[in-house]
């Protein structure tokens, strides 16, 4: 089977399109014929070395992605071949074929398309634990959600307005605008420095926001304690781009609380995980939620894919089709 591995450690051009073995399922294990893999800024601090590094390169790279039931391992129930399943966390995901635990597989429902089902898990289940669980989102609160046209922003400008919140999106650049409001953000502020909080104080009478959603790297995290109200909540994600450094916890303003979220919290159980994939699928079938999806490519291309997300010049979810 054909598949994308990371020879090394370092940028892009360490990934390579090369023949693998095909993966056979073990005990407890699903065989999934990949249609679609996602594409995730996770994957890009495991290329530079970040995470997975107990596994040997070459190492095939990508953890998320949607396919049918090839063939079942020893003890497995509850799915059968020619199944649609997804997953959020597989590693070996950029593959034609890829063996998964059975209790990382959520059953796609007909009515959810193939690019949909994919692009839904990862990014959605994480902005649906951010916006319900790591904070709870009530009717009238306002939301500082930064990356707003990425995947994971467009999702929570969307959740958050379904729970009755406003938005106040930042991107990085006017051609981003469009699609965060598309999204529902009640205002977006144009952003590529850092420098965003006096205009978000402005537009919140300078009374500040009830939560800041920020995946933005150390640049902002000044700003985002700034734009807070009293007892606000700091939602802070995506290692990728490096932490704050070291804190002085006495230094943090305003009674604020601050913390640093992980969506698998939210799916510490199969049970868990299909409960929640399920609601952002019905979701999507009654219009609630829009899945963009910004960009597919071969997965022979996933150099290219790598390359365009790590340019921030992306809006929506990246997708490799094997």
């Amino acid at each position: 089977m054909k598949a994308v591995v990371m020879n090394a450690v370092g940028d892009a051009g360490v990934l390579e399109y090369v023949e693998r073995p095909e993966p056979a399922p073990r005990a407890g294990e699903v065989l999934v014929e990949v249609a679609v893999a996602g594409v995730n800024f996770m994957d890009i601090g495991i290329r530079q070395g970040m995470s997975w590094n107990e596994t040997p390169n070459p190492k095939i790279l990508g953890a998320e992605g949607m396919g049918r039931v090839v063939a079942l391992g020893a003890g497995v129930s509850g799915f059968e071949v020619g199944q649609r399943v997804a997953w959020v966390y597989a590693p070996g995901s950029y593959a034609q074929r890829i063996a998964v635990p059975a209790g990382a597989l959520v059953a796609v429902p007909d009515f959810i398309d193939d690019q949909t089902a994919a692009a839904s898990m990862m990014q959605g289940l994480t902005a649906k634990h951010f916006a319900t669980d790591f904070y709870r989102t009530q009717p009238g609160d306002i939301a500082f959600v930064h990356a707003a046209a990425g995947g994971v922003g467009l999702l929570l400008t969307q959740i958050t307005k379904l729970y009755g919140g406003k938005v106040i999106g930042r991107v990085s650049s006017q051609d981003k605008v469009a699609a965060a409001k598309a999204a529902g953000a009640d205002h977006v502020i144009v952003d590529a420095e850092g420098k965003f909080a006096e205009q978000a104080l402005r537009l919140t009478d300078g009374a500040g926001v009830h939560v800041v959603y920020d995946g933005s790297g150390p640049s902002t995290f000044q700003g985002s304690l700034d734009v807070l109200r009293r007892s606000g909540t700091f939602c802070w994600y995506g290692p990728v781009l490096g932490g704050p450094g070291a804190l002085n916890i006495m230094s943090l303003p305003k009674s604020i609380k601050l913390g640093y979220a992980v969506y698998a919290n939210l799916i510490p159980t199969p049970e868990l995980l299909r409960h929640h994939a399920g609601q952002l699928f019905d979701w999507i079938a009654e219009g609630k939620l829009k899945i963009n999806i910004g960009a597919v490519y071969p997965l022979a291309d996933a150099v290219r894919a790598h390359t365009d997300m790590a340019s921030r010049a992306t809006t929506g979810k990246l997708l490799l089709l094997p």
